[in-house]
């Protein structure tokens, strides 16, 4: 199925295609914690950034390999690059236009990362 989400003004926007039963990642780490993050991983290849790429800014922090994506209008991080996957995209299902149906949500220690990253690794594989 075909979701589509923004930040929250609406400068930056874009759809993916995700499975009919998605599952969705409550993570505990520092950042996730503190944004209220939801991750919904998919292939880079069913990501489309549809406006706001020049509205974009990066940040990085511990190994550099998740690119953290903010709005620089309103400060929302719609989605990123997740150091898990960095092969996929990592959408917020907080910035979804629409609920996300039949979804099944996983808690994932995020404060234990290196012990649990195999657990999330697959998320970004094709189907």
């Amino acid at each position: 199925m075909t979701c589509s989400g923004a930040c929250h003004c609406r400068a930056v926007r874009f759809e993916a295609e995700v499975p009919d039963e998605p599952e969705v990642v409550r993570c505990n780490c520092s950042i996730c914690r503190m944004s209220g993050f939801l991750h919904l991983i998919v292939p880079k290849a069913r990501f489309k950034l549809l406006s706001g790429e020049d509205q974009l800014t990066t940040y990085t922090f511990n190994t550099g390999v998740a690119k953290h994506t903010f709005c620089r209008t309103c400060g929302i991080k719609p989605f990123y690059t997740p150091r898990s996957n960095p092969d996929g995209i990592d959408i917020n299902v907080n910035c979804l236009d629409e609920p996300l149906k039949n979804a099944r949500y996983m808690d994932f220690d995020g404060q234990h990362w290196e012990q649990n990253a195999h657990k999330v690794a697959h998320m970004s594989r094709e189907e």
